[in-house]
Formats: C-alpha cells, sequence, structure tokens
C-alpha cells in the first residue's frame, strides 16, 4: 500500500472542524472527483468517485471515531483503501488537520499516478478545499458526535491512529 501524509492548518474551532469532517455526504462539494457518498450506518459508508478517470465504487467501515480527535477508517469493499485524519486545537479558533491516506494502486495508470505523486497532490487539494469550505461557512453543516472504538486486523491494511506532530 501506499500512503500519503498531509497537514493543515484551518481557522474554526475544532469542534466545528471535526463536525464538518463528520458530514460524509458533503462530501462531494469539496474533494474533486467524488460523485456520491451515502452513510449506510454510523459504521458504514459507501463511497462513488472518479480516481484518475476511472469510476471507483467502495464501502468503508470507520474502525475508530472519537470526538474533537480522530476519525480512522478502512474499505471493506472495492477499491482498498485506509486512513486517519486527526484534529489538533491550535488555540481558540485554530485547528491542525492531519491527514493520512494509504491506498493500493491497481493497474498502469494508478500505478504511474502512484509514481508521480498525483495521489499526494489531491490529498492536498482535498485539505484545501475543505479549509476554504469550512472557513467561509464558518459553522458545520452538521455534526455526529457519537465514539465507534474497533481494532482492524492488522492483515487489512489500516493506517494506525495517532494525534499529528506540529509540520
Amino acid at each position: 500500500m501506499n500512503t500519503v501524509d498531509k497537514f493543515i492548518e484551518v481557522n474554526c474551532p475544532i469542534s466545528t472542524v471535526y463536525n464538518q469532517w463528520t458530514q460524509f455526504e458533503d462530501f462531494p462539494k469539496f474533494i474533486p472527483g467524488v460523485q456520491q457518498v451515502d452513510q449506510v450506518d454510523d459504521a458504514r459508508v459507501h463511497w462513488r468517485a472518479q480516481v484518475l478517470g476511472i469510476e471507483k465504487e467502495w464501502e468503508a467501515q470507520i474502525i475508530e471515531q472519537e470526538p474533537d480527535s480522530r476519525i480512522s477508517w478502512r474499505s471493506i469493499s472495492g477499491a482498498e483503501n485506509s486512513g486517519t485524519v486527526s484534529f489538533q486545537s491550535r488555540g481558540e479558533n485554530r485547528t491542525l488537520v492531519h491527514l493520512t491516506m494509504a491506498f493500493e494502486p491497481h493497474g498502469p495508470i494508478e500505478n504511474v499516478g502512484s509514481a508521480l505523486g498525483v495521489f499526494g497532490t489531491k490529498v492536498e487539494t482535498i485539505l484545501d478545499n475543505f479549509k476554504r469550505f469550512i472557513e467561509e461557512r464558518g459553522e458545520a453543516t452538521g455534526a455526529w458526535r457519537g465514539r465507534i472504538v474497533q481494532q482492524a486486523p492488522a492483515d487489512l491494511g489500516a493506517v494506525p491512529s495517532h494525534h499529528p506532530v506540529s509540520p
């Protein structure tokens, strides 16, 4: 699996930033290529997206969710991926967002894209767009502040959860 690790500082309180990230169905508003995200239940999310011009679908399971701290997931069907997004307060109205994603490229287009760093650039774009989206709104479109505590088997490629360090 290839891993991408990126940070961004958002000029909003940690609870606002975290709350917006839990609104998965709003992801198409700021993630290029994501066509639809459906929250199946508290711990499962179905995705449909264009990845390097290839239509992909997958279902992700949230394996850890701690309000104002982190959300970790792994795909359970379709495109192989996993990740952790963590949130760290940098003061009353600033939040550091740390996004780590692991993915398994398939086929020549995805392998070339991976080799050229396309996915790292895409993750930077996701974070930049998220920052712009939540800062312009100034408030989250909703919130889910439940907790999920599960451990993924090591062979499923889950990215270990951790608190971010300063970039």
